[in-house]
């Protein structure tokens, strides 16, 4: 009897553990936990400006620089047209070994879907991929200033 509530009350704990586990927030104040990742630099908050308008006419394609992470290189690449971020994909990804490409496999698409909507380094994150979103918002941090953006 007691091996059995101790299972179950082991189990309970573990899966509100596992549920309580949030993607990184980058870009905000919910993001001062992150600078304890290996590659991630402490940040200053940004300032608040979200009707600011992007630089109109600034159009090209611009490449992030390589950020390293423990699993391996993360590198964006940026499409502006006309000051907006109409395209973003992964230049380099962690694909080390299986694990590593699943993760990037899955979590670059949200990456990207995060980066056109917020047309800025203002990104979530993908929970359980901790390292590779680092990586993407230092990249992307780059390509966004190469741009001028």
């Amino acid at each position: 009897m007691k091996r059995g509530l101790l299972i179950g009350v082991g189990t309970v704990g573990a899966l509100g553990a596992v549920f309580a586990i949030t993607p990184p927030q980058f870009g905000s104040s919910a993001n001062s936990g992150l600078a304890a990742l290996p590659g991630r630099a402490p940040s200053k908050p940004a300032a608040a400006t979200p009707d600011a308008p992007a630089p109109a006419g600034i159009t090209g394609t611009f490449d992030g620089d390589t950020s390293q992470t423990r699993w391996g290189p993360v590198q964006v690449q940026i499409v502006v047209k006309e000051g907006k971020i109409v395209d973003a994909s992964a230049l380099q990804s962690p694909n080390g070994d299986r694990r590593s490409t699943d993760i990037s496999r899955q979590s670059i698409p949200f990456l990207v879907q995060e980066t056109l909507a917020a047309q800025s380094d203002q990104i979530s994150g993908v929970g359980g991929a901790s390292y590779t979103s680092v990586g993407w918002f230092n990249s992307l941090q780059s390509a966004l200033k190469k741009a001028g953006l």
